[in-house]
C-alpha cells in the first residue's frame, strides 16, 4: 500500500493505531511530490524540512496520546492566498513574490494547533481570478486527468494535487466557484461553507462579500473532517458567524429517503454539455433509486447572476487591491519619477493581464456616475436571486446543478476570450451572491474519461444536509471512480 493514496480518515485511523508515523506518511507524500509534481505543477512552493519537522512533532503527540485529533499527523496543502507564518504567501502574483506573512491565517492557526502537516503552498490563478489556474505569475497547472487539460480554478493547484495524490487534503477559496469547479474538472470533492461560517482572517481578500475558505478533498467524509476542524467563530472577522457548530461525521449517513431534491431547469439548458447532463441526470435517477424524493424547480433570475457577479467582485477587486501601491509591502518599481508614476509602474509590472482587467472593470463601475446604473443594480439583483433560492427551498432540502457546464478543456482554449473564460462558472456564482454552501462531488466522466461533477447546494447553514446526500451518492458511485494514469 502506498501511503500517499490513502484518504484523511484512513491516514488518520492507522497513525492513532500507531501502524504508521507522520514521518513516514509525510515522506511518501513529498517522494510522490517528487515523482509526478514536473507533470502537475500543482505547488508555487514546497516545504519539505518545514514538513518534516510538523510531522515529528505531531509524532510525539501521538505516541503520548495527548492533544490527539482527526487531522494530527496529515499532510496537507494549503492555496497561496491563505496566510502561512514565516512561509511565503504570493498569491501567484509578482507582486506578493516575496511576500512571507508576520502571522497565521485563523484557519492556518487552527489547523497548526490540531497538528498537520504543511507539505507545501498550492497554485492558483493570480489573487484568485480566474477559472482554469493559467493566470498564475509563477507556472500553469495541469490537470492529472489530460497533460493538455486546465484544472480548473483559482484553487486549481490545491483541486490538481489532491487528483494526483500529492497531499491527502487541501485548502481552497471560493468566491465564485473557485473551489466546486476545479473539484469537478479534476474529479475530487470540494465544499463552499455558508458565507461567514469560516473565517475570513488572514485570507488575501479578492471580494469580501463572496469570499470563503473551505476543503478539497478525496472524498466526502475528509470533506466533513477538514469543515469540523475550519469552523468556528473568530473575532478577528467581523463577518464570522457565532452559530451552533454540529459535528459534520454525524451527518455521514447513507440514507437519503424522503429528502427532497430540486433540480433548477435553468441550469440545464444552452451552454451545458450533452455529456455534461447525461452525467447529471444519471445521478439523479440515482437518488431516485436511493428513495429522494426528486422534483423540478425555477431559479428565474439565474440568466442575471453572471453580470451581477462580475460586477460585484470587480467593484471588490478594485476596493481591496487598491492596498498593492509599491509603499507598503510587495512589489515595487525600480525606476520612477515622482509618487504618482510609482503608483502606476508598480501596479503596471506587478499585476498579471486578468487582475488588471478586473480592476478596471470594478473601478468603472463604482465610478462617478456610473454606480447607480451598475454597481447599485447589482446588489438589487443579488437580493433578487437570494430571494429566488429562498422560494426554491421552501418546498426542497438541496438542489442539484451541474458544477461546470463542461469537462475540462484544453490549455490555451478560452485564454483569448475573457467573456467565454467567464461563462465556465455559470453554474456556480449564484451560490456565492446568496452566500449559500455547496459541495461538488464526481459523478461521472466523458467520453474521454474527464470527470463530471454535481453541485449540491444547500439552505443556509446546510452543511449536513447536503454532506449527508453527498455522502450516499459517493456510497452508491464509488466503484465507478476513475484515478488519473500519472
Amino acid at each position: 500500500m502506498k501511503l500517499y493514496t490513502l484518504t484523511a480518515h484512513e491516514a488518520g485511523g492507522l497513525l492513532r493505531k500507531k501502524e504508521i508515523t507522520s514521518v513516514e506518511l509525510t515522506r511518501s507524500v513529498l517522494d510522490r511530490i517528487n515523482e509526478v509534481e514536473d507533470k502537475v505543477g500543482g505547488y508555487i512552493t514546497i516545504l519539505e524540512d518545514e514538513a518534516i519537522k510538523m510531522a515529528k512533532e505531531a509524532d510525539e503527540r501521538l505516541q503520548k496520546g495527548e492533544n490527539v485529533h482527526d487531522l494530527t499527523g496529515i499532510p496537507l496543502a494549503v492555496k497561496d492566498n491563505i496566510c502561512t507564518k514565516d512561509i511565503k504567501t504570493t498569491c501567484a502574483s509578482k507582486m506578493l513574490e516575496n511576500f512571507i506573512p508576520p502571522y497565521d491565517a485563523a484557519v492556518s492557526k487552527k489547523l497548526k494547533e490540531e497538528g498537520v502537516v504543511y507539505v507545501g503552498k498550492a497554485n492558483m490563478d493570480e489573487f484568485a481570478m480566474g477559472s482554469t489556474t493559467e493566470h498564475s505569475y509563477f507556472k500553469k497547472t495541469i490537470n492529472p486527468y489530460g497533460e493538455n487539460r486546465v484544472p480548473g480554478g483559482s484553487s486549481g493547484g490545491s483541486a490538481a494535487i489532491i487528483a494526483a495524490d500529492e497531499a491527502i487534503a487541501a485548502l481552497g477559496s471560493d468566491t465564485g466557484g473557485s473551489i466546486r469547479q476545479p473539484a469537478a474538472l479534476c474529479g475530487v470533492v470540494g465544499l463552499k461553507p455558508t458565507y461567514g461560517l469560516v473565517s475570513r482572517f488572514g485570507l488575501v481578500a479578492f471580494a469580501s462579500s463572496l469570499d470563503q475558505i473551505g476543503p478539497i478533498t478525496k472524498d466526502v467524509t475528509d470533506c466533513a473532517i477538514l469543515l469540523n476542524s475550519i469552523v468556528f467563530h473568530d473575532k478577528m472577522d467581523s463577518t464570522s458567524l457565532k452559530v451552533e457548530k454540529p459535528d459534520y461525521k454525524e451527518a455521514l449517513i447513507d440514507d437519503v429517503k424522503n429528502l427532497k431534491i430540486g433540480v433548477p431547469k435553468e441550469y440545464f439548458g444552452e451552454g451545458i454539455s450533452g455529456e455534461v447532463k447525461e452525467g447529471l441526470y444519471k445521478a439523479i435517477e440515482k437518488f431516485k433509486e436511493m428513495g429522494a424524493q426528486v422534483g423540478e424547480c425555477s431559479l428565474p433570475r439565474t440568466d442575471y447572476a453572471l453580470s451581477a457577479y462580475y460586477i460585484i467582485s470587480s467593484a471588490e477587486a478594485s476596493s481591496n487591491l487598491a492596498r498593492y501601491d509599491g509603499i507598503r509591502y510587495g512589489y515595487r518599481a525600480k525606476e520612477y519619477t515622482d509618487l504618482n508614476d510609482l503608483y502606476s509602474k508598480t501596479r503596471s509590472e506587478g499585476f498579471g493581464a486578468e487582475v488588471k482587467r478586473r480592476i478596471m472593470l470594478g473601478t468603472y463601475a463604482l465610478s462617478s456616475g456610473y454606480y447607480d446604473a451598475y454597481y447599485k443594480k447589482a446588489q438589487q439583483v443579488r437580493t433578487l436571486i437570494k430571494e429566488d433560492f429562498d422560494k426554491a427551498f421552501e418546498k426542497f432540502d438541496v438542489l442539484i446543478t451541474p458544477t461546470s457546464p463542461t469537462t475540462a478543456w484544453k490549455i490555451g482554449e478560452k485564454t483569448l476570450s475573457p467573456t467565454e473564460m467567464y461563462l465556465a462558472d455559470i453554474c456556480t456564482v449564484s451560490i456565492n451572491i446568496a452566500g449559500l454552501p455547496a459541495i461538488s462531488i464526481p459523478c461521472g466522466y466523458s467520453s474521454e474519461n474527464l470527470p463530471i461533477g454535481m453541485q449540491i447546494i444547500g439552505k443556509p447553514f446546510g452543511e449536513s444536509t447536503i454532506l449527508r446526500a453527498a455522502y450516499a451518492f459517493e456510497k452508491s458511485f464509488k466503484n465507478n471512480l476513475i484515478k488519473p494514469n500519472l
